[in-house]
């Protein structure tokens, strides 16, 4: 009979945990709930707190950490780190991101890497190109295990409408650190008018939270599209996930709006959703699938206009247009072929922590 295990992740309640950890021999606790949070929220993670994983060694085995480190100092990573080995936890590491795109300051987050890579037990992450950094910057060796799927397991995939005008889109969501709200939006301005003088008949799309971080990118949004006849800004409040998927699959390409980053959700759901991708040639957001539709630019420099347009125009090659069968088919055959490809990511997780309490038991 094969052992149950049971984990702590940090989080738990997280849609790339909850689709990741879905073994039927492991069991993943329950994010514990911090003090005067709303119902649903798991951060700061109390599992990291002083004191935590001591008062609750007997129930789990194992630690893993995702996200929500940078509520705390590389001290108290540390101490936590120690808490763990200490009552017999091995700790295992999934680096999402080498960049934090929550933060505009990033040296607080390399100290907190620096911290944990090098001291847990295990490391793994998304792509090669970010094992590559990994060991290039700690001289850990990461394993790499592919993204699951975002979109639910058993809804329908909305079908986007059939338009004559291809549809370029990209989400500004809250303007956060790592989004650069108007070098997307003028790239996406310069691209679609050049795609319109080339004959093709296109618009933009442009999405934003109406609560946002950055006001004064918020003005420079709403000028630049003011003054476009190509693009229209719909500013709207967040969207849950179904609306998001809807959203996206009305668009024909979608424009991730990244300066910096290291891996995409967002390039995850458009792959479900058979959205082709142009994403931003910073991180390793070409690495998540090698496949023509998810094709690269450059936002940052002066011709970001140009290569967007020279992007866009290989997708709508390569892609399939919003509302088509062919689209259809596509979203069908990845989200079966994900099925396959999570099962395998689901059993080398549980693979991984045996083989970690086996080494543990014997030390």
């Amino acid at each position: 009979m094969t052992q149950r295990l049971c984990v702590v992740s940090v989080p738990a309640g997280h849609p790339y945990v909850a689709r990741t950890l879905t073994h039927p021999d492991l069991t993943v606790l329950p994010d514990p709930s911090p003090e005067g949070a709303p119902d649903g929220q798991w951060w700061p993670p109390v599992v990291l707190s002083p004191g935590w994983i001591s008062a609750h060694s007997a129930d789990a085995d194992l630690l893993h950490l995702h996200f929500g480190t940078e509520s705390f100092s590389p001290a108290q990573l540390l101490s936590a780190l120690h808490d763990a080995h200490a009552v017999g936890w091995p700790v295992v590491q999934t680096v999402h991101d080498l960049v934090h795109p929550q933060l505009t300051d990033q040296e607080p987050y390399v100290r907190q890497l620096d911290a944990l890579v090098p001291g847990v037990d295990a490391v793994l992450t998304l792509t090669p190109g970010a094992a590559a950094e990994i060991e290039n910057r700690w001289g850990r060796r990461a394993r790499v295990m592919p993204h699951p799927r975002l979109f639910p397991e058993g809804a329908t995939v909305p079908r986007g409408l059939v338009r004559d005008e291809v549809v370029i889109g990209t989400h500004l969501k809250d303007l956060r650190p790592n989004v650069d709200g108007p070098s997307t939006v003028a790239a996406l301005i310069a691209a679609v008018d050049g795609l319109r003088a080339g004959g093709l008949p296109a618009s933009g799309e442009v999405r934003l939270h109406r609560d946002v971080r950055d006001e004064a990118a918020r003005d420079r949004v709403r000028a630049a599209i003011a003054a476009s006849d190509s693009v229209v800004l719909l500013e709207h409040d967040r969207l849950d996930d179904r609306s998001l998927s809807n959203a996206l699959a009305h668009v024909d390409v979608c424009v991730l709006p990244y300066r910096s980053g290291t891996h995409s959700g967002w390039l995850e759901l458009c792959w479900d959703l058979g959205v082709p991708v142009a994403a931003p040639d910073v991180g390793y957001f070409s690495e998540q699938h090698d496949d023509p539709t998810v094709a690269s630019f450059t936002l940052s420099a002066s011709g970001a206009g140009v290569s967007l347009e020279a992007c866009l125009r290989r997708l709508l090659q390569a892609g399939s247009r919003a509302g088509s069968d062919a689209r259809q088919r596509l979203s069908t055959m990845r989200l079966a072929r994900r099925a396959i490809d999570d099962r395998t990511t689901t059993q080398a997780h549980l693979d991984l922590y045996h083989e970690l309490l086996s080494t543990a038991a014997v030390r």
